[in-house]
């Protein structure tokens, strides 16, 4: 009888976050990914930096109207800009503001951290690439990687990879039925 006042008193969860796993949790404040950048390169180091943005891109961000997969970061004057990062204007943009969909964005990090970007991106074979974007505390951060290039054959190894993966769960899928 103990065990069922115990089982009923429980209380359920205040927030549906709190349901959530770190990584749901994590995911669902993620505007977009670029899965692309995942494939091509080797990640190093990561980097959160702030991102300068016009009213109409915010609106268009809260959407869900924006792609990656082509963008890049480039350092110019000592100040990161994301270049070919494509924010599609909503259909209900404002008639007197122009918005252009791949306008140069200035990306906002500390002076150290980027000088230590420099230094690293002027070596051979270092890239930075626009991994994702996301929402925090009220503010769109852009998840910046310093990125080396991969090999032909490295392709072909994440590929091989992802499959046999995907059979070992097929395999295991159709076992517990």
């Amino acid at each position: 009888m103990a065990t069922k006042e115990a089982s009923s008193s429980k209380k359920p969860a205040a927030t549906p976050s709190a349901k959530l796993s770190p990584k749901a949790a994590a995911a669902a404040v993620r505007i977009a990914d670029n899965k692309k950048a995942l494939f091509n390169y080797h990640i190093e180091e990561r980097f959160e930096a702030g991102m300068v943005l016009e009213g109409w891109e915010v609106k268009s961000l809260r959407e869900g109207k924006v792609q990656l997969t082509d963008g890049y970061v480039v350092v110019r004057g000592g100040e990161l800009f994301i270049i070919g990062c494509q924010i599609n204007p909503l259909g209900t943009a404002s008639t007197h503001v122009r918005p252009d969909s791949v306008r140069t964005k200035k990306l906002l990090m500390h002076k150290e951290e980027i000088r230590r970007l420099v230094g690293k991106v002027e070596q051979k074979g270092f890239t930075l690439v626009p991994l994702n974007m996301h929402w925090k505390a009220g503010k769109v951060k852009c998840e910046i990687g310093l990125a080396k290039g991969k090999g032909e054959h490295d392709k072909r190894d994440t590929i091989k990879d992802r499959e046999g993966k995907r059979e070992v769960e097929r395999a295991m899928k159709s076992r517990n039925r």
